[in-house]
Parts: C-alpha cells; sequence; structure tokens
C-alpha cells in the first residue's frame, strides 16, 4: 500500500510532507501560534496541505516547550526563520515557487518574514503570503508560564520589556505597537479573520485590509461571521478551501 502523503526529512530542521511521487511541488512553509511546536496544530495543517498537492513544512520557531507545555515567544530569530524558508526553497522535492502560511503569532511572523525579506534580502522574498488572525503591529514577547493557572508554583507575571523578535541580532523596528508595513511585499496576500476572535481583535486584519487596498495588487480578505480564533468546521472547511485555492493561484504556473 503506497501513501498519498509521505514524510520527508528537511536536514537539521525537522520534516516536510509531500504528496506521494517525485516532485516537484510548490512548497509552503507554516508557522504556528502561541500553542508552540509540539502542539501538532502545524502538522495538520501541513498534512492537509500536503494532500492536495503542495511541500509542506511546519517550522517550529518558538524557544524551548515540550509534548506539555508551549515554548516561548521570546528572541526569536527571524533570521533564522528566513534561513529554514530558504533550505525549504533547496530541498529536492521543492519547485519553483514557495509560499509562506501563518496563524496568530505565526501570522504575525508570516507578514515580518515578508517585509524585511522584501527590504533586506530579495533571495528570501516568499511568492505568496497567507495569514488567519494576524496583528497588523508587532507584539510583546509570549511566555508559556504567564499562563499557567494562578496557583501554579511555576507561574510568571508577564514582563512587559520582554521581546518577541530580533532581527540580525537587532529589536530595531520590532518593538511592540510597531505598525507591520506589509506594503512594502509586493506579492500576493490572503487574509482571515473570524468576526468574534477573542484573541486578536478583527480589527487588525480591518486595517491590514486597507494598507493593502491602499498598495494594490493582488490580495484577498476574508471575514467570518460570528467566528472566534479557533475557527468551527464548517468556517475551517471553508478556509481551507480557500487558501489552497490561494495558494495553488500563485505557486502553481
Amino acid at each position: 500500500m503506497s501513501l498519498l502523503v509521505e514524510c520527508h526529512t528537511l536536514e537539521g530542521l525537522g520534516c516536510v510532507y509531500a504528496p506521494s511521487g517525485e516532485g516537484p511541488f510548490p512548497a509552503v512553509m507554516l508557522l504556528h501560534g502561541s500553542e508552540g511546536a509540539w502542539s501538532g496544530w502545524s502538522h495538520r495543517h501541513a498534512v492537509l496541505l500536503a494532500a492536495h498537492g503542495f511541500l509542506a513544512f511546519p517550522l517550529g520557531y518558538s524557544r524551548g516547550g515540550n509534548a506539555w507545555r508551549a515554548g516561548d515567544i521570546e528572541d526569536c530569530s527571524i533570521d533564522r526563520c528566513v534561513d529554514a524558508f530558504k533550505g525549504l526553497k533547496q530541498h529536492s522535492l521543492s519547485g519553483q515557487s514557495a509560499g509562506i502560511y501563518g496563524l496568530s503569532r505565526g501570522a504575525e511572523l508570516a507578514l515580518l518574514i515578508a517585509v524585511l525579506s522584501s527590504v533586506h534580502d530579495r533571495s528570501a522574498i516568499p511568492d505568496a503570503v497567507a495569514v488567519h488572525s494576524p496583528s497588523d503591529c508587532v507584539c510583546g514577547a509570549f511566555q508559556a508560564a504567564n499562563f499557567l493557572p494562578c496557583d501554579d508554583p511555576g507561574r510568571q507575571p508577564w514582563d512587559p520589556s520582554k521581546r518577541a523578535w530580533t532581527w540580525q541580532g537587532s529589536y530595531d523596528g520590532l518593538l511592540p505597537s510597531t505598525p507591520i508595513e506589509v506594503e512594502r511585499y509586493a506579492g500576493p496576500v490572503l487574509v482571515s479573520h473570524g468576526e468574534a476572535d477573542s484573541i486578536w481583535s478583527v480589527a487588525s486584519s480591518q486595517r491590514l485590509k486597507a494598507r493593502l487596498d491602499e498598495r494594490g495588487g493582488e490580495h484577498e480578505v476574508y471575514l467570518y461571521p460570528g467566528e472566534d480564533h479557533v475557527l468551527s468546521p464548517e468556517a475551517e472547511t471553508l478556509h481551507h478551501q480557500r487558501l489552497v485555492s490561494f495558494f495553488r493561484r500563485y505557486l502553481t504556473a
């Protein structure tokens, strides 16, 4: 019996999921949210994309963590994520086009990669970017210990001085509340958000839409009425249809 989706190694970075066959396939790097790399959600989405013809790579960018506890999004190197994206593009099964899909804090990171690569490293510019429940500005660090139960001895108070991201070893341009200049990225963008999101306000995506409308170029914005941060099964099915269609349109020539 042959599988429809196979797992392969991306040297030094983890695993990638691909359709069975010799390839090459259009590639997508997936970026998880504050649930962390160990939760498995980004791998779930990667398998779905692989089942629809993509080489899908769920990058674990958070620091630390394990199967029982999310890692921290603190001092995460965007440079490392850019290098990982380049590594995906160089994989033997990767075709000529590659995109990025990020959710929640991963959506913030996806937009930052698109913007910073457009300004500083054109060899790493993604061919398309999709984000779900993004912030339109840089946010502070996420530390999992801040969210432990109040009576847990390991709980830590939130520290507003902690930073989520670095670029070339610096926080320059990455301090919390700094707007993400999405208009600097010229490629296709898909933005989606639940209108009843209780984690990141849908106003973030509405502001991104305004900036993308002013920028011009290819972009799609989908707002899901009544949906929270995690979509219902019905809305998720529609979202996945739109996501696969978006990447097929811009990553397969």
